[in-house]
């Protein structure tokens, strides 16, 4: 039976004993009314990639690295990077995978082979891929997260197909295009899920050309989170991280999952 992390217990109930960790998960329609009814007479004031509550670093000092790669499953995003993911796995090189749910759709078997390789972490990107927020706001032309409840359902439904197939509940969120307002942030939390931002902007939508994603990586100091994509094959992305992951290696850097060190 599915059970109920305490960070999401904490969006409906006081929680004063252990007992309630036991408890089976709620219903989707029942976690929207509750949320909705938690937020009811908030407004956000804030809208952005680093709002309060997104975790852009890991804790450490150590020489390290995490690799974020997300998976957009967008009309023209349900792409698989194979070459890109041969080299991780060849390389056994880790990183941590936002996968959106249309991403999935596309994909099944391949989702089903990274979810089982211990090499990667599954991290949640969304059911539709939006922008997490409580009141419509858009950013680069695509239509936020309308209300509280579609937060919720943008968060949720991704994390319970995720464990479903994989038998693991993710423990990262990281909306579509990686814009939220706080109140969407504190949502996430609620859920369970750390919202997972980055601090270094590795192929820019990958829409730069290997050259720049292997400048951009170069450019890692540690305890940096590096935002990229495996889901376009036909971009840089790949072949930039190709070319820079053993020059940060003879560096001494290290290639971690972002669940490996805490997060600030």
């Amino acid at each position: 039976m599915n059970r109920v992390p305490a960070a999401l217990l904490s969006v409906f109930i006081t929680i004063t004993s252990p007992a309630f960790a036991a408890a089976p998960l709620p219903s989707l329609e029942s976690l929207k009314e509750i949320t909705t009814s938690r937020y009811a007479d908030v407004k956000p004031v804030r809208w952005g990639e680093q709002v309060p509550g997104v975790r852009t670093r890991l804790d450490t000092k150590e020489k390290v690295i995490a690799l974020t790669l997300d998976a957009c499953g967008s009309g023209k995003g349900k792409g698989v990077d194979s070459r890109l993911l041969d080299f991780l796995i060849d390389q056994q090189i880790p990183a941590t995978l936002f996968i959106n749910g249309r991403w999935i759709d596309a994909n099944p078997g391949l989702f089903r082979q990274l979810a089982a390789n211990p090499l990667f972490e599954i991290a949640n990107h969304g059911i539709r891929h939006k922008p997490a927020s409580i009141n419509g706001r858009s950013i680069y032309g695509i239509a936020g997260t309308q209300n509280v409840a579609e937060v919720v359902e943008e968060i949720e439904l991704n994390a319970r197909k995720i464990e479903a197939i994989s038998g693991v509940r993710p423990k990262l969120y990281r909306s579509g295009t990686a814009y939220y307002d706080e109140i969407a942030v504190q949502i996430s939390q609620g859920l369970g899920h750390e919202v997972a931002g980055y601090s270094l902007l590795g192929d820019a939508g990958a829409t730069w050309s290997a050259a720049q994603v292997k400048t951009a990586l170069l450019k890692a100091v540690s305890g940096d989170i590096a935002l990229l994509h495996m889901n376009h094959p036909e971009a840089g992305t790949g072949a930039g991280i190709i070319a820079a992951v053993p020059e940060l290696q003879r560096r001494g850097f290290r290639f971690v999952r972002m669940s490996d060190y805490p997060l600030k």
